[in-house]
């Protein structure tokens, strides 16, 4: 027995830099030890990190103490959709008490039980998207986080053009297989229409479709403007070095993208809302239900500028932009 924990203890420190939760997958199997919560991430550990450490630390803070009192089950899509119906399956099998997700997995995670509580810990517009019937009473076994906010996408475009004030043609990327990110493109459409710019749809279905798109694209467009998606932000080194290679320059919603050699992003802190994720997670495994637990929304907003880019892209930023950013690249 002592072996054997020795050789599992030796074997997590191995993997522990990859498979961070490969012991509590088995803990998961044996419900009753601890409650488990079945995270389900539409990226990859990496990308993820940052807001899955802000999630567990707020869960140790309301007393669940990882692989203690909890354990965690985090399986990852690393940007294929198609994974998302499999892994929702493999919670529902190991009966997770609840499952933690973002937007783009949601639906899948709903079709796949309408009985374990479903945690958003950032969603598009879960209303819009079906997923709740109001932010006020989500009703069903869904709540958590909205990153909705009125006109996003048009302080995103206003934001743009402080950088970019010549800019008329703007090209807009999206994943059009996600609700959310064809609500957004909608929205951005109609912000850029009131800015009197013309329109250049991109529309995106899987990875192999993003060079295309650019090619498509040519000279046609003066800037791109890259809707918030996991199979885009899975894919923004290419979509950023590309966007670089067509001289673009491109606003995002994560950081990021902009870490990614992006020139700027505007948006929910995505942290915040993770770390408001626990809280939900917190209710709920105390006894709460879901649905009269009421969908919140953003109140930490980033803008972040990557100088570095902008130089790439023969750009000068207004210092009086740089000063209002909570985050500069250089």
């Amino acid at each position: 027995m002592q072996f054997g924990h020795l050789r599992r203890r030796e074997f997590i420190s191995l993997v522990s830099g990859t498979a961070v939760a490969w012991p509590l997958a088995a803990r998961a199997q044996h419900p009753g030890k601890l409650p488990t919560i079945g995270f389900l991430g539409t990226t990859d550990p990496s990308t993820m990190r940052p807001w899955i450490t802000a999630f567990v630390e707020r869960l140790r803070d309301l007393g669940w103490n990882e692989d203690r009192t909890i354990a965690i089950a985090y399986r990852w899509a690393e940007g294929h959709p198609e994974r998302y119906a499999e892994i929702a399956a493999e919670f529902v099998r190991l009966n997770v008490n609840v499952i933690v997700t973002t937007g783009p997995a949601a639906p899948q995670a709903k079709k796949a039980t309408s009985v374990i509580p479903i945690v958003l810990a950032l969603s598009g517009d879960p209303v819009g998207a079906g997923l709740v019937a109001s932010l006020a009473q989500p009703g069903g076994n869904i709540t958590g986080l909205s990153m909705q906010w009125p006109d996003t996408s048009g302080k995103r475009l206003e934001l743009l053009r402080e950088v970019v004030p010549s800019f008329r043609r703007l090209a807009i990327m999206v994943n059009v297989g996600f609700p959310d990110a064809v609500l957004e493109s909608g929205e951005v459409q109609a912000a850029a229409g009131t800015l009197g710019l013309e329109v250049l749809p991109l529309e995106i279905r899987q990875a192999q479709d993003i060079a295309p798109a650019f090619e498509a694209l040519k000279d046609h467009a003066d800037a791109l403007y890259v809707c918030t998606d996991a199979l885009l932000n899975a894919n923004r080194i290419r979509i950023n070095t590309l966007a670089l290679g067509a001289r673009l320059p491109t606003m995002h919603g994560y950081k990021e993208s902009v870490e990614a050699g992006g020139l700027m992003s505007y948006g929910a802190n995505l942290t915040d809302l993770f770390r408001r994720a626990g809280d939900y997670v917190d209710k709920i495994l105390r006894g709460a239900k879901p649905g009269d637990i009421p969908v919140e929304q953003p109140i930490k907003f980033d803008l972040v500028i990557n100088l570095t880019t902008a130089k790439a892209l023969g750009l000068t930023v207004p210092p009086a932009l740089l000063a209002r950013a909570d985050e500069v690249i250089e």
